[in-house]
């Protein structure tokens, strides 16, 4: 496609995204690498969160939380997720669609040790979105486990990654009087060749 250079250019979607993260950091005053990651339950009504990206991998893109959480189990029971990155400051934005998979357990490990301790030791303390009576009571969990974990803590087995492997990828810029520029990336499989189109704004 001719007319897709700049910013916009290049020949693999995941080297673009990791590219507009790279000049994210550098601007975003917080939190570059949040999403806002949707999902949907059982009964098909949509739910929307703040995640953090932790790793784009050359064919999927990764985040980290509790497997009992709603997130996880909507994931888990569909097998899907969509997500949309928009960083202000560039006046940028991606959104994803596509499958779900749980990371490997190995990249999992590596993560959950380079996270600070407390951070470890609040991922066995959490009953992410259970009912919590006060916050005294999550403090003192928090304060148990520390006691009985000690300064090294293995991950949880409930606790790990998520790999979204997009079917499709749209990079979005604004552009002056509403006429965006937008390129859509499809492919019909995880392992599908991919079809690039430029969209209206």
């Amino acid at each position: 496609m001719t007319d897709r250079d700049g910013i916009f250019s290049g020949d693999n979607p995941f080297k673009i995204a990791r590219r507009w993260l790279s000049e994210a950091e550098k601007t975003e005053l917080n939190d570059p690498n949040a999403m806002s990651l949707a999902t949907v339950d059982a009964d098909g009504m949509p739910n929307v969160r703040v995640v953090l990206i932790k790793d784009i991998e050359d064919d999927a893109f990764v985040f980290y939380t509790n497997f009992g959480s709603a997130k996880s189990r909507e994931l888990l029971q569909s097998g899907k997720a969509a997500f949309v990155i928009h960083w202000k400051s560039l006046r940028r934005q991606i959104r994803v669609r596509g499958v779900v998979k749980k990371e490997n357990a190995t990249k999992a490990d590596a993560y959950y040790s380079s996270r600070p301790l407390l951070s470890r030791i609040g991922a066995w303390a959490s009953k992410q979105s259970q009912p919590l009576a006060e916050r005294s009571v999550l403090i003192e969990r928090v304060t148990r486990f520390s006691e009985t974990l000690g300064d090294d803590p293995a991950r949880p087995e409930f606790w790990g990654g998520f790999r979204i492997e997009p079917l499709e990828i749209e990079f979005w810029s604004d552009s002056p009087n509403r006429l965006h520029d937008r390129f859509v990336w499809q492919r019909k499989t995880p392992e599908g060749d991919w079809n690039i189109k430029r969209l209206y704004p």
